[in-house]
């Protein structure tokens, strides 16, 4: 651990990365481990603080995860949350039990000690509780620090052994005051100082890259989204023109793009790059195909095999770059253990393998919203900085059923009025992600004097943190009766506009 901070193991709970970023909201540095990491491997973080996340286990489950137990033997403090603080009573002798009545949902919070944790809170706040299990009797040397109706040990200290636990969970927004328990958790009780700043995370990270890379040379597959944008800028800031950035056009992509990225990075940063026209290759090896897991094995090999035929044009590359995010290093670490790994994602792995490169990864240890950040500091601007999510097989994977070129004119035409008309009213930054989709059916439509039998659209926006769940936008009616319009209007070949109102779940956001 570069920075002084807290190291997190993981026992399984879908809050984990929300208390990571709480933390890193309070300039406090933060990494996440698996629940069974062994003690060397948290040692080599040099934390000054351990916190245990929830999870959905019970603590007399056989296989119940469970740390290293030398973790307590470090001397660091400790806070446990949720299941965290149900392992730390189970592990000093206390006694949990299933509860009569689960605590799912809002509970108010009274505090009974104001000395460290809930230092300079008032008596009571709401808390978000979630779970089935309850503390019955806490070990000995362990007090209450807040309580609730159902349960008398909602949070709970042990002084001497440095050991917190908190019942509810402080890292999700419906806690009020969740973000200041977790702070002063880091520097009031672990002696943290609160200055871990993007500015500083950018000098030290490109300092890193230059004296690992020299004057050796490197290429990055540049998407013109945020993730290869910001890692492009920022390793160029670093090396220089020993870096080269590779566009394939794949004739997938959305109204502009490839105008976008060459102007960005060719003109204003002045980075090396090379644009490869693929449209044909793509669409020739799409053809007839309708399947949406086949169109993505398709085009992500056909993109691997073009990249390594660019990369060997350029003589002596050593490093490959690649905008791997935070989230993705966590979720294909098990937190199982080595045997059941929950995701392999497309940036931990791939073309290294096949392309003997090492790797730089300069945004791993970043979220979302960071690399945001990161790429104001750079000086991107806010078109790819804010730019929405989008898929790898981009607009092939927003055809439903089989791509062909025209159906391609069709589809991105219609999705830039509805990008365009979404920006014209403000919203854009606040959806997730808002797009067409093109669907394989005709309707019969009335235009002028004239019968047609004419494609049809449909409008996909939603609302999410974090994209593993969503809500439908619940978009003004004037903004969609202008974008059907506009559609109708504009784009030759479509009589008729749906808007889709599903969640995530049961629905994906995309469509295939």
């Amino acid at each position: 651990m570069k920075h002084e901070g807290v190291v997190i193991l993981d026992f399984g709970s879908q809050y984990t990365q929300l208390i990571a970023r709480r933390i890193r909201e309070a300039n406090i540095y933060s990494e996440i481990l698996p629940f069974n990491a062994p003690i060397e491997e948290i040692k080599k973080h040099n934390p000054k603080g351990i916190i245990f996340s929830g999870g959905p286990a019970s603590v007399y489950e056989p296989d119940a995860p469970k740390p290293d137990e030398r973790v307590f033997d470090l001397g660091l403090p400790i806070l446990g949350i949720c299941y965290g603080l149900q392992l730390i009573t189970h592990h000093f002798g206390g006694k949990v039990v299933k509860a009569e009545r689960h605590e799912y949902g809002r509970a108010e919070l009274e505090i009974l000690n104001k000395e460290d944790l809930f230092k300079d809170f008032p008596d009571y706040i709401h808390v978000w509780m979630s779970h089935g299990d309850r503390v019955l009797e806490l070990p000995e040397g362990f007090e209450p620090i807040a309580i609730t109706f159902n349960s008398p040990y909602a949070a709970i200290r042990n002084k001497d052994k440095k050991i917190w636990g908190v019942q509810f969970h402080p890292e999700v927004a419906h806690s009020y005051m969740g973000k200041e328990v977790l702070r002063n958790f880091a520097v009031n009780i672990c002696g943290i100082t609160p200055n871990w700043t993007m500015g500083n995370f950018l000098m030290e990270k490109q300092a890193e890259i230059r004296k690992e890379v020299g004057n050796k040379k490197a290429i990055c597959a540049l998407s013109g989204g945020v993730d290869s944008s910001v890692a492009a800028v920022l390793v160029h800031n670093a090396i220089g023109d020993n870096l080269t950035c590779i566009f394939v056009d794949n004739g997938l992509l959305r109204k502009g793009e490839r105008e976008q990225v060459e102007k960005t990075f060719r003109d204003n940063f002045h980075i090396p790059l090379i644009v490869v026209d693929a449209k044909e290759r793509f669409l020739k090896a799409l053809e007839g195909v309708e399947d949406p897991e086949k169109k993505r094995k398709i085009i992500g090999n056909l993109f691997i095999e073009i990249f390594e035929e660019e990369a060997k044009k350029i003589p002596d590359v050593e490093y490959l770059v690649q905008g791997t995010l935070y989230p993705d290093v966590i979720e294909s670490v098990s937190v199982k253990g080595p045997s059941a790994v929950i995701k392999t994602h497309h940036n931990v792995g791939g073309l290294p393998e096949k392309m003997n490169l090492k790797l730089i990864e300069p945004l791993r240890e970043l979220f979302k919203d960071e690399v945001r950040e990161l790429g104001k500091e750079l000086g991107l601007p806010d078109d790819i900085v804010y730019r929405q999510p989008f898929p790898g097989p981009g607009l092939a994977i927003r055809i439903v059923g089989k791509v062909n070129k025209e159906d391609l004119e069709i589809l991105r035409e219609a999705d830039a009025i509805v990008v365009e008309e979404v920006k014209k009213t403000g919203l854009y930054r606040d959806l997730w992600q808002s797009f067409a989709v093109l669907l394989p059916i005709k309707t019969v439509g009335v235009m002028g004097d004239y019968r047609t039998y004419e494609k049809v659209i449909a409008i996909r926006a939603v609302e999410s943190k974090d994209g593993m769940t969503a809500d439908w936008a619940r978009l003004p009616y004037d903004l969609l009766d202008n974008i059907m319009r506009r559609i109708i209007n504009e784009v030759e070949g479509v009589n008729r506009v749906v808007y889709d109102i599903t969640s995530k779940p049961p629905g994906t956001i995309e469509w295939e």
